[in-house]
């Protein structure tokens, strides 16, 4: 007779094995997830390709996914362009200015709105005061009226300040506040300490994924944006990079180039230039990503599930 401890190995073995086992769909889920992540790279890896090539090579139509005839012409003919590291400073400013910005008002408006309706009183009348801007735009012209009501025009606050208040991050983090056990609360209540305490000692330092991925989001919200600093910048000097990248590569305007930069730019083609300088201007997101990307999906997934 078998003994009782070795038959319990031997089915332990088995179901060891059955678990390295890897089922039809997670076989499929897997290669699925390893397609979708090429497709989402190899135009990143394409543009890269772009720019490091030949103007010749790259008009041709012969660049794929590695370069052709290697030069860094279109590298040289980009660094040697006053605007675009200005306008670089100018997006830079306004990611220091405005994240930080973001954050503390949506910390400020998603903790009172996190709490019960007995507790805070009026609060589904702040709630739609809120959300109802998130559901109905009231239009271009009124705006732009608005920004220039206060003096705002040409100016790094008319980048920052309308969109201050970001409601989707407030959405993301009060369901997150909601999920932080009220017991840490009650306690920090007993002790003597009031909604400021309690919002800056327990429930920050324990948001840290949430806040980290609302960082993100709002980073790459204030370094993407072309629009509002085309509309809202009266003077070229004062673009940030994508409101310059738009208007000097996607529009060519040489207006603004002396002629020996002209002549240049005869030398570069069209595409490596746009390329290179699509390249650089992602550059700085990339960089900063893989330090928040750790908090990402946890953030998400937390702040999205009401308990």
């Amino acid at each position: 007779m078998a003994h009782p401890s070795s038959a319990g190995l031997v089915s332990n073995g088995m179901s060891g094995a059955s678990r390295k086992r890897m089922d039809p769909f997670s076989v499929l889920n897997t290669f699925f997830l390893i397609l979708i992540s090429f497709v989402c790279v190899l135009p990143l890896i394409h543009i890269i390709a772009v720019s490091f090539s030949s103007s010749t090579a790259a008009a041709a139509g012969h660049v794929k996914l590695w370069p052709v005839d290697f030069t860094l012409a279109s590298y040289g003919y980009t660094a040697s362009r006053e605007a675009f590291w200005r306008s670089m400073l100018v997006s830079l400013e306004r990611i220091a200015i405005g994240t930080p910005l973001n954050l503390l008002l949506t910390i400020l408006v998603a903790y009172p709105l996190s709490k019960e309706p007995g507790a805070f009183r009026f609060r589904i009348v702040y709630a739609w005061i809120f959300f109802i801007p998130m559901l109905f735009h009231g239009g271009l012209i009124p705006w732009y009226t608005t920004i220039k009501q206060y003096n705002l025009l040409d100016s790094i606050w008319a980048l920052i300040l309308p969109g201050a208040v970001p409601v989707f991050s407030i959405v993301l983090l009060l369901n997150f506040f909601r999920e932080v056990p009220k017991e840490l609360e009650e306690a920090a209540t007993m002790d003597g300490a009031g909604h400021w305490t309690t919002l800056w000692k327990i429930y920050v330092p324990i948001s840290k994924p949430a806040l980290a991925t609302l960082a993100l989001f709002s980073m790459v919200e204030h370094w993407n944006s072309w629009f509002d600093g085309s509309l809202l910048m009266g003077d070229p000097a004062h673009y940030p990079l994508q409101s310059y990248i738009q208007t000097i590569v996607i529009q060519q305007n040489l207006t603004n180039m002396s002629r020996d930069e002209a002549l240049n730019m005869a030398l570069i083609s069209d595409r490596t230039l746009k390329a290179s300088q699509i390249f650089l201007g992602s550059l700085p997101i990339i960089a900063v990503y893989p330090f928040l990307q750790k908090y990402f999906v946890k953030g998400i997934v937390l702040g999205s599930v009401k308990g």
